[in-house]
């Protein structure tokens, strides 16, 4: 579009879902009711990674950085959703809407790296026990903590800065409830065709290659696992990495459906619905399906209800 003697847009007003009041108030209290749960539960976890020396080993690190990772993530978008369901008008600068993208996509490149460095864990803690300690070291695992959070922050910087140098002349009006990649380059006057294409390349490449290695991972977990010669032994191995296919499964069905796709064939209903499953949804079942599942984190929360009771008696 020809951006000449228009005039430039300082602001983008959010659509948000729906313009009934019912139900944006019935949405209002499910997605607040969600996200309170999810800040809770992220919170409890890394309080009991960092109180329970029983669970300072690399799993439980990763594990804490994930749930520390769930609450920034969710922050990123929820307080704007929350507003579109009380609020006819709500507003986001341009630059606060490109801060908002970059912060949104560089916790999701994280999350993505730390899901499959949490999945080559457990390969190397089922496939290489006697090795495990070795090579997933507390220095290794430091590091591997360190780089997924470095990596995830490089990977959207780009089509960050080629965003921030796009002209904005109108319409103004988001349909949709955050910063999405796709409802920005639809409002932009300028030629979108590379920064487009480079976001394009830069998600499919992260998603797509940590999904990889993370399901290589649980491949090689699997054979182990079939070759092992007790059946108890079996379950006891798998119980040990199911809960963490359990998020792997949900967080990448969804963002996969979302954006490694062409941008020309994007739905902005249905994208929105999407998008509530892994900003909203999927910070909320990490905490649940790790306190639910995981024997280890349920014997540290019992562990420190009965310490406060103790207190309190």
């Amino acid at each position: 579009m020809d951006g000449t003697n228009q005039t430039a847009v300082t602001e983008f007003i959010f659509l948000g879902f729906s313009s009934v009041l019912y139900l944006r108030l019935t949405l209002f209290v499910i997605f607040l009711t969600v996200y309170l749960l999810s800040l809770m539960g992220n919170t409890l976890i890394i309080f009991i990674v960092l109180t329970d020396v029983a669970l300072q080993t690399p799993m439980y690190i990763f594990l804490g950085n994930l749930s520390f990772l769930e609450i920034w993530y969710t922050t990123a978008t929820v307080p704007k959703l929350l507003a579109t369901c009380l609020a006819q008008v709500v507003t986001i600068s341009v630059f606060g809407c490109i801060t908002q993208y970059y912060f949104f996509f560089s916790m999701g490149a994280t999350e993505c790296i730390l899901l499959a460095v949490m999945a080559y864990d457990r390969y190397l803690a089922i496939c290489s026990p006697l090795r495990y300690s070795l090579l997933m070291s507390l220095r290794v695992c430091l590091q591997f903590s360190a780089g997924s959070w470095i990596g995830g922050f490089i990977a959207p910087l780009l089509p960050t800065i080629l965003i921030s140098h796009l002209n904005f002349c109108g319409p103004q009006k988001i349909n949709h409830f955050f910063c999405d990649s796709d409802p920005i380059f639809k409002l932009s006057c300028s030629d979108t065709f590379l920064v487009e294409a480079l976001g394009y390349t830069c998600s499919s490449v992260v998603i797509l290659s940590s999904f990889l290695l993370t399901m290589s991972s649980y491949g090689h977990i699997v054979v182990t696992i079939i070759r092992l010669s007790s059946r108890e032994a079996r379950k006891k191995t798998f119980s040990t990495c199911a809960s963490h296919l359990t998020v792997v499964s949900i967080y990448y069905g969804t963002i996969i459906f979302a954006y490694v796709r062409p941008p020309a064939k994007y739905n902005f209903t249905i994208g929105k619905v999407i998008s509530v499953f892994y900003c909203v949804v999927t910070p909320l079942v990490n905490p649940l399906i790790y306190t639910l599942r995981n024997k280890d984190v349920k014997k540290a929360f019992r562990k420190l209800l009965s310490q406060k009771r103790l207190l309190l008696a």
